[in-house]
């Protein structure tokens, strides 16, 4: 076995995902890309070969904080988690020590965020020296929007139904100051309610610009009332990547769950099977945003999120700094 670190051939890469079940879009070349050509973060991929065919591979976002914080929020972000051409405990160890060493004194922690039933492999990630935090999600197998009406809380599909034959109206981002307004949304969101670091505008733009993905977003009365960015594996799975909306301003609109559905139908037009949400929270806290998911109709799992602490003294230095930032917002 042979440790490769950006240097995996394209073809090796394609190739592995076409035969992995654990191959979603933040795994890809052209998410890779994207993320290693962000200003203040950047990305690295690490494959195993064995016999020159790639058995394991795992893209690690390096994400920070701006100025001074940036130094206690250094870490290592892996969306998904690790693409497993199989279930070998030597290849997967391999992989993650190797991840494990190379971040050692660069990274306070790495987090491997898992949307994906690690369950047979869980043993060879914990061997590795991550350790498992229980964390929930909501998967939603897409069908036609009548079904997929059907099978939500009746509350949610009566406040669909209801805006389906409004003005509301949603599409794909057609220009970037579409994606300024979405953000604007966002950001207010994130600094007044949800109190949590945001990523720079510019991020979302060359999401946008780089063609990771979709924003689909909501309009009425030719304004963007809330959207939803959606990173996309063809033909698999699409993801709430982020989700907003003016539901005080326009609460007849319901524009953050328009957003939502705009996702699901989208996903039915283009065959796609598989909505993700992303997290819906630890099990051992109540979180709004969960029951928000759950109205939806979708299954909840729960893959949990695998964590390796590379620095103590400085992730619990971040977690209460992150607490105080929160409070004093």
């Amino acid at each position: 076995m042979i440790i490769k670190v950006n240097d995996i051939k394209t073809d090796l890469w394609l190739d592995l995902f076409q035969k992995s079940e654990y191959s979603s879009p933040f795994q890809t070349p052209e998410f890779f890309k994207f993320f290693k050509s962000l200003n203040d973060f950047s990305a690295d991929v690490f494959g195993v070969e064995e016999r020159e065919e790639l058995t394991s591979l795992m893209v690690v976002t390096i994400q920070k904080e701006k100025g001074i914080k940036g130094f206690f929020s250094r870490r290592g972000i892996i969306y998904g988690g690790p693409v497993l051409k199989n279930k070998s405990e030597a290849s997967i160890n391999f992989l993650l020590k190797s991840v494990i060493n190379y971040y050692s004194s660069k990274l306070i922690y790495l987090e491997v965020r898992s949307y994906f039933d690690f369950s047979s492999v869980h043993d060879s990630i914990l061997d590795s020296g991550f350790e498992f935090v229980p964390w929930l999600n909501f998967h939603l197998d897409i069908t036609t929007p009548e079904l997929m009406l059907k099978s939500m809380s009746s509350s949610r599909a009566r406040q669909i139904k209801k805006v389906i034959k409004s003005e509301v109206k949603w599409q794909e981002a057609q220009s970037e100051k579409d994606v300024n307004s979405f953000y604007e949304i966002l950001e207010d969101l994130y600094v007044n309610k949800i109190k949590k670091p945001i990523f720079p505008k510019q991020f979302f733009l060359d999401f946008y610009l780089q063609n990771v993905g979709k924003y689909l977003l909501i309009y009425f009365e030719e304004k963007v009332i809330g959207g939803i960015m959606c990173p996309i594996l063809e033909g698999k799975s699409i993801y709430e990547f982020y989700v907003c909306g003016l539901d005080t301003e326009y609460k007849d609109q319901y524009p953050s769950v328009m957003a939502t559905w705009a996702a699901m139908e989208y996903a039915s037009i283009n065959n796609i099977p598989l909505f993700d949400f992303m997290g819906a929270g630890s099990p051992h806290e109540d979180y709004g945003v969960r029951e928000f998911k759950s109205r939806f109709g979708g299954r909840q799992v729960e893959y949990g999120r695998y964590i390796k602490v590379l620095n103590p003294i400085l992730f619990q230095i971040g977690k209460i700094g992150l607490k105080i930032i929160q409070k004093i917002r």
